[in-house]
């Protein structure tokens, strides 16, 4: 596995700005991104990174919402969303800054994962948010877009021991 560089919004909108390929044939390459993503997303302390974010404009993406609980999404279809719940967002593309983004309470989703099996998933709650946010990656669009009083993140000593 290996760290790969995070694309940053306003220096790499030429990758981050895409619209996203599709994957189709899911590969030993497309599985060694996926590792690598996570990898990246864990080292920067996210919950979700795109390929975009790594500077591939292929349709995939990870979560981990809890630790330990990795999902990874190839070639994603929203199936259903519904509700709305709002709070605040950041991302690995916009470091130091977030901002409140309205998401939806419920979502379905329906994926390939690394062994090119295709699985739905649907969840509330902050799962909602964090497919929505990551899925958004894939056409181009960032939290930033749809954020509310944007403001740069308040730096705390406990912030700086991690």
């Amino acid at each position: 596995m290996a760290i790969r560089n995070i694309m940053i919004e306003g220096k790499d909108d030429d990758v981050l700005r895409g619209h996203c390929r599709e994957v189709g044939e899911v590969t030993d390459r497309i599985r060694m991104i996926l590792d690598d993503m996570l990898e990246t997303m864990r080292l920067h302390g996210g919950v979700g990174i795109a390929a975009p974010q790594v500077g591939i404009r292929r349709r995939m993406f990870i979560i981990e919402p809890e630790p330990g609980e990795v999902t990874e999404f190839i070639d994603p279809v929203i199936l259903e969303m519904s509700g709305t719940q709002t709070g605040e967002e950041g991302c690995l593309s916009s470091p130091g800054l977030v901002g409140t983004v309205d998401r939806p309470e419920y979502i379905k989703i329906e994926a390939t994962n690394r062994n090119g099996e295709r699985f739905e998933m649907e969840g509330t709650g902050f799962l909602p948010v964090v497919i929505s946010h990551e899925y958004d990656h894939l056409d181009g669009i960032l939290y930033i877009d749809k954020a509310e009083n944007i403001h740069e993140v308040e730096i705390t000593e406990e912030a700086d021991e991690k």
